[in-house]
């Protein structure tokens, strides 16, 4: 068996944001072998699936309404695969990112409204991850929440340093992470011991979801966490950190691994969202807590509900876990819109400054006016505001990977592409709805 091809030492100054083509592929060997060396861009957008504000909507769900929006966390993880992997295929195909891409086909004025309404996603992302590791700064170490969502800024030092250090490092840093993520809510559903036939009548569609404000809502707001609307762009950009044959043999191997890449990660994520909103039915749901939708109240309840303060703990780590994981992929996304769209280039610290510092100003001020639970509404309205924007970041995404003077012979092919239209006309109707009520 042949070596694979190494990898050259990844050059900040030439490489751009994301390394492009500065993490070598297996070319042969065992598929599995092979798959390894692809896996990575997944896990870094897989992170956006189970930040802070998927924490709040799950267990909002799941204390108000049970298992009732299992559905829409099932729904929602189908829609994220699919157009993750549209994500993907354009990166791969077309060696250019979608704000790259965006600014390329559209027209100036459209390709800076674009820019901005993706900064809005981005700060209202960022503002989820600022209060939930506040959140988890004080649950675990009694830091108290206005210092915790100053601390938050500091964590632009460990992104500089794992960005000079090399992408896959990154990519371990945030997988290692996924991983404590993943372990302490497998451990807390066990203690949760939740009616499994419940849980399964929780994935059957349900009409109330959309006759109940309550519940739409917050159904909406789970869209929003789920489909991160800059990951359809941090995505697009992070597949080329791979250096695959450009050829058409080995850019449709490519497109296979990273589709596997998407399903695997994801899939993950999936596990991880329901087990939150399971252990949330299970826990509070059923005991009659049906209001809860704080994280603070979530994590003192938990432990006396479950009778050992363990699972309070592992909810404190796994909160911790995702709040600095998908920090990270903020920053990267953030760089790559403002390179794509209007083609300025900042150094990651001033990037990741000023993005930091658009969460922290609002996130400090409700903490002071409006304390706890005021933080804890502007956490689910950080979602609703994800989900009103993502068809802005959908349409290009669909529309450009359904082109064959783009795409060529790897254009998507009709049915899925009026799938993935399907899919951004019921957001956009579940959007309506919402705005209608308010």
């Amino acid at each position: 068996m042949a070596p694979p091809v190494m990898s050259t030492p990844r050059d900040p100054a030439t490489t751009g944001a994301n390394g492009e083509r500065s993490v070598a592929v297996r070319r042969d060997g065992p598929w599995w072998r092979r798959f390894l060396s692809f896996i990575g861009p997944g896990y870094l957008v897989a992170v956006g699936y189970m930040d802070p504000g998927n924490w709040a909507t799950d267990l909002g769900g799941g204390a108000a309404y049970g298992y009732a929006l299992l559905w829409i966390i099932g729904l929602s993880s189908c829609m994220a695969m699919l157009l993750q992997i549209l994500s993907a295929r354009l990166g791969i195909v077309a060696q250019a990112d979608l704000a790259q891409l965006c600014r390329r086909h559209a027209s100036r004025r459209s390709a800076v409204a674009q820019w901005l309404l993706c900064e809005i996603a981005i700060c209202a992302c960022d503002l989820a991850e600022v209060i939930g590791t506040a959140i988890a700064l004080k649950l675990l170490f009694g830091i108290p929440l206005t210092y915790g969502v100053v601390l938050t800024a500091l964590d632009v030092f460990a992104i500089l340093w794992l960005q000079q250090r090399g992408f896959r490092y990154l990519e371990a840093f945030i997988m290692a992470l996924l991983g404590v993520i993943f372990v302490c809510f497998a451990i807390n559903l066990a203690l949760a011991e939740p009616a499994w036939r419940a849980v399964a009548a929780g994935f059957i569609p349900s009409t109330e979801t959309v006759t109940d404000p309550g519940m739409l809502y917050l159904a909406i707001g789970i869209i929003g966490a789920t489909v991160m609307p800059h990951n359809l762009y941090l995505h697009s950009s992070t597949v080329q950190t791979r250096r695959f044959s450009t050829s058409d043999n080995g850019k449709r191997k490519a497109l296979a691994f990273a589709a596997a890449d998407v399903v695997v990660a994801l899939g993950l994520a999936f596990l991880v969202n329901a087990a939150i909103l399971i252990t949330s039915a299970a826990v509070f749901h059923t005991s009659g807590h049906a209001d809860i939708a704080d994280l603070e109240q979530a994590y003192k309840l938990l432990g006396p509900l479950t009778g050992t303060a363990l699972a309070s703990i592992l909810f404190g780590v796994a909160l911790l876990a995702a709040g600095l994981s998908s920090s990270v992929t903020a920053t990267l996304a953030g760089q790559i819109v403002m390179e794509g769209f209007v083609q300025i280039k900042l150094p990651p610290w001033a990037r990741r400054l000023i993005t930091r510092s658009v969460a922290i100003v609002p996130a400090l001020f409700v903490t002071i006016v409006y304390g706890d639970h005021g933080v804890t509404s502007l956490l689910i309205l950080s979602q609703v505001i994800l989900s009103l924007q993502l068809p802005f970041a959908m349409w290009p995404l669909i529309r450009y990977t359904s082109t064959p003077a783009i795409m060529g012979r790897f254009a998507t092919p009709r049915p899925v592409a009026w799938l993935a239209w399907t899919m951004m006309a019921v957001i956009v109707s579940l959007n309506g709805v919402l705005l209608s009520r308010l």
